[in-house]
């Protein structure tokens, strides 16, 4: 099996390292490994021409339209059992260049845009190279991390919760981890608990595609308020105590049990987190009824005319 490592930070500085100490214990698991540096290629802004969704909900595969390097890391991506993930966090949130990744990564890659439209393409006696690539459909462990250099960690504190955005794909993300006071050494090369722990990393991602259940199981230090994501965000809705989980778009009641914050989530919620196939599909059938029923403005083109001069 082939466990593929991605990073989005500086050549040979932290994150590229702490991705390496993954796959390093992968390595030695007996997978094969790649390494990838995102800032090594060029990967183009997503213009949001909605090619790629328009290409989907007509049977076909979602060829994004732009033309740069973003199919190497497309065809690694098909090709690994196993994903792990490292960006910096600059200010609370994970760099650009993740976020211009992950919206390439958008409805071109989710599992329910492409489960339907391999349906349909092969209902219309498509060839196999116009239908969405069978590799897309066999199941993948995956782990987060971010970095930053703050000693205090609420510095990082939209850091995990944002890398959850690459959850299209449908993997099980199995174990995060986000790490702050980079500042305090040279390089993390030096923290050896942190090192320490990105080996158990490694055997997590082995352990959870090798056991049965596995996949399904969650290898983190902390399970966090989220029952699926793992994540202690919540928004609050403003209809009594209903909050919501922003990450999984699912929604329970807070509770103040033994001075714990806690929150009863309904199952019928949990399964429909839009980490899980359901919450997808959910999303894929809100996409095409608005694309099916879009209201047409007769007068579009003079409408869009009185801005031209500003």
């Amino acid at each position: 099996m082939k466990a593929l490592g991605l990073s989005f930070g500086r050549k040979n500085r932290n994150s590229d390292i702490m991705v390496k100490q993954v796959l390093k214990q992968m390595k030695t698991r007996g997978y094969e490994v790649e390494f990838i540096n995102l800032n090594e290629l060029n990967i183009q802004y997503c213009t949001g021409c909605t090619g790629c969704v328009v290409n989907l909900m007509q049977g076909g595969n979602g060829a994004c339209v732009l033309k740069d390097d973003f199919h190497i890391v497309d065809e690694a991506f098909k090709e690994a059992d196993a994903v792990v993930v490292c960006a910096p966090v600059f200010a609370l949130s994970p760099n650009g260049l993740f976020k211009t990744f992950v919206d390439r990564m958008g409805p071109s890659h989710d599992i329910s845009f492409l489960t339907n439209a391999r349906e349909q393409g092969e209902a219309m006696g498509k060839s196999e190279d116009k239908l969405p690539d069978k590799r897309w459909f066999k199941p993948r462990a995956a782990a987060l991390m971010v970095v930053g250099g703050a000693s205090t960690k609420n510095w990082t504190s939209l850091g995990l919760p944002s890398m959850f955005e690459l959850f299209s794909n449908g993997m099980s993300i199995v174990d995060a981890y986000s790490a702050h006071g980079g500042m305090e050494f040279e390089h993390m090369v030096g923290n050896e608990k942190l090192m320490a722990r990105l080996t158990e990393m490694g055997n997590h991602l082995a352990d959870a595609l090798e056991t049965e259940g596995g996949l399904d199981k969650w290898y983190g230090d902390d399970e966090g308020v989220c029952p699926v994501c793992h994540n202690d965000l919540l928004t609050i809705l403003h209809s009594g105590a209903t909050v919501e989980c922003p990450v999984c778009g699912i929604s329970g009641e807070l509770k103040i049990e033994d001075g714990q914050i806690k929150v009863d989530w309904p199952a019928e919620q949990i399964a429909r987190s839009r980490l899980k196939y359901p919450g997808k599909l959910e999303h894929y059938l809100e996409i095409r009824n608005s694309a099916m029923t879009m209201k047409k403005i007769p007068d579009l083109k003079e409408k869009l005319a009185a801005y031209k001069e500003i």
